[in-house]
């Protein structure tokens, strides 16, 4: 049950760290084309990046499929910039933005499932099996990106409560955010 607890913790804070921002903003870019009333979907969506990210730890764990960390670590907030663009070039096309938003949570989970694989399978080594790592590690991640995306949808369910905010108008300032702080960790990591 420890092991459970470590690698719940581990997933948990591989979402919620300081350190975590670039995952952070995926998965606010993400949601942001969701109304607090589309909690299914959104849980859906989440999920669907949990199982991208899920299926590229373990295939690295299990040395099946890696790939430099130094283009792993560009092509992470790549996927946020791609992400944003699409909802602000989609913004008027809600339903058209969150059926691709699906599309996007699981490929791009694949990317972002590789950015923490070279600490997985160092902290997963010495394991006999890595189903009960995976399962606490993939736990503790949803539960992490839940809480982040039930921050995110109060933020937006009070700015459109009390400042009448639009949402397109939330879609596109999330965007634009997003692209500007993952432009600036592309070039330092470049």
């Amino acid at each position: 049950m420890s092991d459970f607890l470590f690698y719940l913790n581990l997933g948990w804070e591989h979402i919620i760290s300081l350190d975590a921002l670039d995952h952070q903003l995926f998965i606010l870019v993400l949601v942001a084309a969701y109304f607090y009333k589309d909690w299914r979907k959104i849980l859906l969506l989440v999920t669907a990046f949990t199982i991208g990210h899920s299926i590229t730890l373990a295939f690295s764990v299990l040395d099946v499929f890696r790939l430099p960390s130094a283009l792993v670590e560009i092509l992470i907030p790549i996927t946020i910039v791609l992400t944003a663009l699409d909802n602000i070039l989609l913004r008027e096309n809600r339903q058209k933005l969150m059926q691709i938003n699906y599309v996007l949570a699981l490929f791009f989970g694949l990317i972002h499932g590789l950015g923490f694989a070279n600490t997985a399978r160092m902290a997963m080594a010495a394991e006999q099996t890595i189903a009960v790592p995976l399962l606490g590690f993939n736990i503790g991640l949803e539960l992490g990106q839940i809480t982040v995306v039930v921050l995110i949808m109060t933020l937006f369910f009070l700015l459109s409560k009390f400042l009448k905010l639009q949402q397109k108008y939330w879609i596109t300032g999330i965007s634009v955010v997003a692209i500007l702080l993952s432009g600036q960790m592309i070039l330092e990591r470049m």
